[in-house]
Formats: structure tokens, C-alpha cells, sequence
């Protein structure tokens, strides 16, 4: 919206075309100024579903990314309603005759994954949604009369009188968090709508609204710990087979990850409920180096559940030389090494399938992080240990040999120590951090007091009123590092594939589940996911059910002393980068670990857009 013509619209779609590589759209309104866009990834109605879309007055379009699983019962209503539709199963068309009929409301009877833009034609307004958990991205920016807006950064920067600036408050924040909390964005005057948002424009006045629909907040009912747990077992059950049943729902090939950990055999478990498992496929990586392989794990489920596995072989030394790559089309700097890894899954899927379920969402909703299993030892080690003689065990911890292995324990204890070095409402996010508070102030000129540094996890500490560790820590994951850590991730690997990626276990029916599961149902006597093992106990192994979690990582330590050949060292203003250069130094002389601060600054140096700013 704003100055501009055809040819920055061009510019920004084609910027959008991995995650939309069947089909394009346009819509330009010169008299407004208006100009949109759309790339298309066909899965449901392969044929009817082209966008922008109208009603059928066409006062109403829209234009969408994402899926939308109870699109049939809410067409059904509509039509009860009145509404008549033109495509023969179209979801999208669901959004153009809902809006007509429920206005704001209308996210909110959404089951699916979305971020869309719905160009109101009598109210000369626009109105733009995101999921509730944020699958599918939303960004929006306002500059020199401008309002632009797109599912990726990168494609607002192809706007010819977008000025690219880094933003040295989010810089700090991705610093602090190793993600990036909604609303903030690594570009001056950019935003990221959050999660379970809204946002409404005024192509008169070019005001903005934005206003939440939905935010996760645990809502524990103390009558469920009553029940006997059969019946919550086989109601989990339930609901896990509908949330994949409803997933499962496509017009192109569709397979699953598979990484043989609790989750991923879970959703898989709720879809050979459903159809035949020998015309189901799943997708594993194998790595060569054992510390970081789980293939054998994701074997053993899918022989036990009677599922084709297709497995890819792949050196990690390989691996490395597509990092920078990876890095530079990843749209938003991440902290997570992960997203390597997560790449090679996707694309070893897309040769096969379009889409692919993943059990994104587990670890947050069932409690199955590691700090799940630090917070009582934190709280007793807080209460006993006095201030100078924790300093002191930090200094010993620091002297421990550097290991490069996955999850070494000298790097769980520096880890562990760093957050115990301030108050409980920060252990958390300073557990993830790349670098806590004492830090920052050492690598920036003007460091944020700790309290805007994180303050997004203290907004969310705060408004937990529960006395619950386990419940407050849950909170803090599925509001903050499940939404922009760890579906901002899957996003992007996948959709550089052009494979559309659906976590079942966030369907809203799960979801509202274990938003009422008392913590004493999902950590019970030590043990993390309680419930959802007990749910798979008579299904899956029982190896895979009670193995230790490993995580989806790769040597970031390992490599980050040979890769890049040369560090990455171009200015960012606002930073000491002889303080940068120094860490680079440190690390690839063995003699300290900043691996995490590390991967991040090469996430931010690698991104396309900052490398033509």
C-alpha cells in the first residue's frame, strides 16, 4: 500500500516463489494504491483454489498461505448460512464467505495453519490473520508512507523504497533469546504479527489494529486428576487421531517425519488408525557419526507400526558445506542449529511427497525439555547455594576441557550455572540464551537492561499466575521458543523445499486438552510426558517410548572452528567487533565454547537481503 507499481510487486512474489512454486496471482487497485500479490503451493483443490479469491460479488478477496482442517464443516455451515460457493472443495474460499459472515471473529473458528490478507472492498479496509500458534508466517512494515506487508522479510525488502536497516533492539533480543519473540523483526519499522493475532488496516486513514483472538494459557482442571487415567489415555488417544485424521487431508502426496522420538511415533501411531500403513511413507535422516544418528530408533517404529521408511545417509562434514547456504535463505536470523538438519529432512521428503506431518509441539505441550527435569534441582541449589560461592563454581566450570560432542556435560553444567545466576523468572530464556546479560553488556556499545532484554518471557512469567515451575516453564516454551524458535524453523526448512509442513499435535481440540492437564499428569515422579506415554505404552516400543530425548542437532561447536573459512566480521553498528572477533578466536583455539553466540552472529551475517543492503 503506498508508492510503488508492478514491478516491486513482481519483485516481492518472486521472492516468494519456493514457498509458492505452482501458480501466481495478482490484484492492483491504482486509484488506492494498492497491490497484492500471491504465490501458490497447490495442495487442496489443485484446480479451483487459484488467489486472489472473491466472493461472489467480489467486495470480499483474499489472498492466503496455509491450510485450514475443518474447512468442511465450516462450508457446510455457511451454506446452511446462505453463502454460496463457487469451487468444488476450496479451503481458501472458506476465508472469503467466513469474513463476510463473521467479520473479526472469524480466526477464531479457524482449526488450521494460516496467514492470510482479506482486502474488504465496502469497508476499504484490510484484515490479516495468523494461526494461533504463528506455523505459518506474517510480517508487516511501515516506512515513508509505505505498508507492506508478506509471509517473509525478504520479500519486503525487494520494495524498491524499502530502506534495509538492522534493527539494534531485535539484534539484541535474537542475542538474548537465540530467536526472535513477536512482534519484533530484525529490519527497522518491520513487525512480526504474533501468533493468534489480528491486524486491521484503513486504506483511508492507514491505521493500524492489531488485537490478540487467542494466546496459550494453561488452564489446569484439578477434576481430570480424579478421573481414572484409562479414561484420559484413551481421550488423548482420541483426540491425536482426529488432530491426524484432519491433517492427513490432501490432493498431492503426503508422507511424515520420522525421527524414532516420542512424538513424531506418536502422530504416525494416530494415522495408521486411519489408513493402510503399507500406503503410508515416512522420511528419516541418518547421520554416520553415532552421537548424532536416531535412524535405528525411527526403524524400529516404523517396522512396528508396519509403515514404509525411507532413510537418507548423509556425512555431517557434507552437511556443513550447505550451512552457509541454508543460512542465507532462512529469511530471519535463528540460534538453531537445528535448522540444518531439518533442511535435509525436508528436502529428502520433497522428492517424494508434498506434504509431511511432523510431532512439532510435543516437548512443549507434555513437558519433555531437559530444564522440565533441572527445576527442582535449580530450586533447591538457588535456596542453598549463597551468591559468592556460585560465582565461584561458575569460574571452576569454566576451567573444564572443551568437549565439541552433542550435549557434553561440560556444556550443560556452563549452561545450567548461567541461568542460576539470576532470578527464576529469567532461568529459562537464559538457559537458550547465546549470551545472558553480563555479556551483552560486553559485546554491545548500549546493552538492554535485562528487564526489556527479556521481556517478553517476564510479560509471560508474570501473567502465569500458577505457583507450578513445571506449568510456568511450559508456558514460557509454548508461548515464546515453540512459536518462533522452533515452527519459525520447520517453516523455513521446509518451504525452501516448497514442502508444507502440518504439526498435528497443535490442533485446537489437543491443544484446549492440555491446556486443562493438570503438570501432575504430564511430569509425574520424575518422568517427563506422562500421559503421552502412557496413551502410546500398548502401542509403540517401549524403548522408544523411554529413551532418553536427544534432539535434532549436528557438531556446531565442532564445525565453528574451521567454518567459515574466514569469520564474519562486516560492522554492525552498536556492536564492539573486536569483541566479536575475539569470541571467533577463543572458540577455534578450543579455549572457550561460543557456539551458540556464534551460529547466531552467522545466521545474521549470512542472510541474502542484509549481504545486498
Amino acid at each position: 500500500m503506498g508508492p510503488g507499481d508492478r514491478d516491486d510487486l513482481r519483485a516481492m512474489t518472486d521472492a516468494l516463489a519456493h514457498r509458492g512454486p505452482d501458480g501466481e496471482g495478482f490484484f492492483i487497485d491504482a486509484q488506492q494504491g494498492l497491490h497484492l500479490g500471491h504465490r501458490r503451493l497447490a495442495i487442496v483443490d489443485i484446480d479451483g483454489g487459484a488467489q486472489p479469491m472473491w466472493n461472489q460479488d467480489e467486495s470480499i478477496g483474499v489472498i492466503y498461505n496455509g491450510e485450514i482442517y475443518n474447512h468442511v464443516e465450516l462450508r457446510r455451515q455457511l451454506e446452511a448460512r446462505g453463502h454460496v460457493f463457487r469451487s468444488d472443495h476450496s479451503d481458501t474460499e472458506v476465508l472469503v464467505h467466513g469474513y463476510k459472515e463473521w467479520g473479526e471473529a472469524l480466526p477464531s473458528r479457524l482449526n488450521g495453519m494460516f496467514g492470510f490478507c482479506i482486502f474488504d472492498r465496502t469497508r476499504g479496509s484490510l484484515f490479516m490473520a495468523r494461526d494461533r500458534f504463528g506455523e505459518k508466517p506474517l510480517y508487516y512494515a511501515e516506512q515513508g508512507g509505505l505498508f507492506l506487508f508478506a509471509s517473509e522479510l525478504s520479500a519486503i525488502a525487494q520494495h524498491r523504497q524499502f530502506k534495509t536497516r538492522l534493527a539494534g533492539r531485535s539484534l539484541q533480543k535474537l542475542m538474548a533469546y537465540g530467536f526472535l519473540p513477536a512482534p519484533n523483526a530484525i529490519l527497522e519499522d518491520c513487525h512480526k504479527l504474533p501468533g493468534g493475532a489480528w491486524l486491521k488496516f484503513d486504506l483511508r486513514t492507514h491505521a493500524i489494529k492489531v488485537e490478540r483472538y487467542w494466546q496459550f494459557a494453561l488452564n489446569p482442571d484439578a477434576s481430570m486428576l480424579e478421573r481414572p487415567e484409562g479414561e484420559l489415555v484413551e481421550e488423548l488417544r482420541a483426540l491425536l487421531s482426529e488432530a491426524v485424521r484432519r491433517r492427513m487431508i490432501a490432493d498431492v502426496p503426503l508422507g511424515f517425519f520420522l525421527s524414532g522420538g516420542l512424538d513424531s511415533s506418536a502422530v504416525l501411531a494416530g494415522a495408521v488408525r486411519h489408513h493402510d500403513p503399507k500406503n503410508i511413507r515416512t522420511f528419516t535422516i541418518g547421520f554416520r557419526e553415532p552421537s548424532f544418528d536416531e535412524s535405528s530408533y525411527a526403524q524400529r517404529v516404523a517396522e512396528a507400526l508396519g509403515v514404509r521408511n525411507d532413510l537418507d545417509w548423509l556425512d555431517l562434514d557434507t552437511a556443513r558445506d550447505l550451512a552457509q547456504s541454508v543460512l542465507s535463505r532462512l529469511d530471519e536470523p535463528l540460534g538453531d542449529p537445528s535448522v540444518l538438519p531439518t533442511y535435509l529432512l525436508a528436502r529428502f521428503a520433497r522428492r517424494h511427497v508434498t506434504v509431511a506431518l511432523s510431532g512439532d509441539g510435543g516437548d512443549e505441550l507434555f513437558a519433555g525439555y531437559d530444564p522440565f527435569k533441572a527445576l527442582a534441582p535449580a530450586r533447591f541449589y538457588s535456596s542453598v547455594v549463597p551468591r559468592p560461592l556460585h560465582v565461584l563454581l561458575r569460574e571452576a566450570v569454566n576451567l573444564l576441557p572443551i568437549s565439541t560432542r552433542n550435549m557434553s556435560l561440560d556444556f550443560k553444567l556452563r549452561r545450567t550455572l548461567s541461568g542460576l545466576s539470576y532470578g527464576p523468572s529469567l532461568w529459562n530464556p537464559v538457559w537458550l540464551a547465546p549470551l545472558d546479560p553480563q555479556h551483552l553488556a560486553y559485546l554491545f556499545e548500549e546493552a538492554l537492561a535485562p528487564e526489556e532484554l527479556y521481556s517478553e518471557a517476564l510479560e509471560v512469567w508474570s501473567r502465569d499466575k500458577s505457583q507450578s515451575m513445571v506449568d510456568r516453564t511450559l508456558s514460557f516454551y509454548t508461548n515464546l521458543y515453540l512459536q518462533d524458535d522452533i515452527l519459525t524453523k520447520v517453516d523455513r526448512a521446509a518451504m525452501m523445499s516448497s514442502l508444507e509442513s502440518r504439526a498435528a499435535l497443535l490442533d485446537n481440540d489437543l491443544v484446549d486438552f492440555c491446556q486443562r492437564l493438570p503438570h501432575e499428569l504430564k511430569v509425574k515422579n520424575g518422568e517427563r510426558k506422562y500421559l503421552l506415554k502412557q496413551a502410546m505404552r500398548t502401542i509403540l516400543p517401549q524403548d522408544i517410548i523411554d529413551r532418553p530425548k536427544k534432539g535434532f542437532g549436528i557438531p556446531t561447536a565442532a564445525w565453528l572452528r574451521s567454518m567459515p573459512k574466514e569469520p564474519p566480521l562486516a560492522n554492525v553498528p552498536g556492536v564492539h567487533m573486536d569483541r566479536v572477533g575475539a569470541a571467533w578466536s577463543e572458540h577455534r583455539r578450543g579455549v572457550k565454547d561460543h557456539r551458540l553466540f556464534l551460529w547466531s552472529w552467522l545466521s545474521l551475517q549470512s542472510l541474502a537481503y542484509r549481504q545486498a543492503a
